[in-house]
């Protein structure tokens, strides 16, 4: 369970999963096995590598968010204060800090760089196409997030789970 809520991260993921297109009427077993597969695949990553991190407002764009950016060419990320700040704000009942949003925003983004996608995939083991005997494994939309919104939480000072805040954002904002 997260602190403070009795939904669990693998609940969160699974709503997660349900909300992404493609996935609104797929079985509520198999979005479960996926949550579960991808926070366990989650687990087994190293820690983040160090990285150059700046700040920057402008962030939030209405109902758009964002509150961390990589930068491939220059392997920099840029972190929001508008939208970390509007986070912490949401999040205060579960007493988020800006720093905390920070250090897990950051972990987040250096999150999708560490993933192997293919080894992923054949964890969550979904397959796209079969034609006899060859198979085509399938891309399961929004299981790097889950990834890396659980690699965030380990990776961090934040007690709340990432999805947990992610959720509440959504709710703040209509969506």
């Amino acid at each position: 369970m997260n602190e403070g809520s009795p939904i669990s991260d693998v609940d969160l993921a699974v709503r997660l999963l349900r909300e992404t297109p493609t996935h609104e009427n797929r079985p509520e077993t198999q979005l479960r096995q996926w949550a579960e597969t991808a926070l366990s695949y989650a687990d087994t990553l190293p820690p983040p590598p160090s990285c150059v991190v700046k700040e920057k407002t402008g962030g939030v764009h209405g109902k758009e968010v964002v509150l961390a950016e990589f930068h491939h060419r220059t392997r920099e990320i840029t972190v929001y204060r508008d939208s970390l700040e509007l986070l912490a704000k949401v999040g205060r009942r579960w007493q988020v800090t800006v720093p905390q949003l920070r250090e897990a925003a950051v972990a987040h983004e250096l999150a999708h760089h560490v993933v192997d996608v293919r080894d992923l995939n054949k964890a969550l083991g979904h397959t796209a196409l079969r034609v006899g005997p060859w198979r085509l494994r399938g891309h399961v939309a929004g299981a790097d997030e889950i990834v890396a919104h659980r690699y965030a939480h380990r990776h961090s000072s934040l007690r709340p789970s990432p999805l947990l805040l992610t959720a509440a954002l959504a709710a703040r904002l209509g969506g």
